[in-house]
């Protein structure tokens, strides 16, 4: 259990530098350079991915034996771009189903502001799915 643990905040910890980098880019484009919020999606998640899966399976997951890193990439790729076409399904219910839907909320608070929101949410629920995705294919088994 202690392992557990200790693999969840290590996971946490390389989540959250991602985080940082999928958010810095995602604002950078989207809030200086006005790029559309789903491309400065995919560009922060993107370059975050390359971090999070070096960091992952150096800090996080024990390497199955013998794993090709060719094929662990593209496995961690495929659920990392599940993950990104979950976090840009819910980015983009959270804008256009949620928050240009009603009008209190288009009232009182900004689009960046439901953006960053958005983003937020999906973030969160993405980072869940990472670890156990990530556990199940790409981790050695005890």
């Amino acid at each position: 259990m202690k392992k557990l643990v200790d693999q969840i905040l290590k996971f946490g910890i390389v989540g959250i530098i991602a985080f940082f980098i999928d958010f810095g880019v995602f604002k950078l484009l989207s809030g200086v350079f006005g790029v559309h919020y789903l491309v400065a999606n995919f560009f922060g998640f993107t370059i975050s991915l390359i971090f999070n899966y070096i960091a992952s399976m150096t800090f996080v997951f024990e390497r199955k034996e013998n794993a090709d890193k060719r094929a662990e990439f593209v496995i961690f790729t495929v659920l990392s771009v599940i993950g990104l076409l979950l976090n840009e399904l819910i980015i983009f219910l959270c804008i256009e189903g949620i928050y240009l839907k009603i009008p209190v909320l288009t009232a009182h608070m900004s689009r960046q502001w439901a953006e960053t929101f958005g983003k937020i949410v999906a973030t969160g629920i993405v980072m869940v799915y990472n670890f156990i995705t990530r556990k199940i294919f790409l981790e050695k088994k005890a």
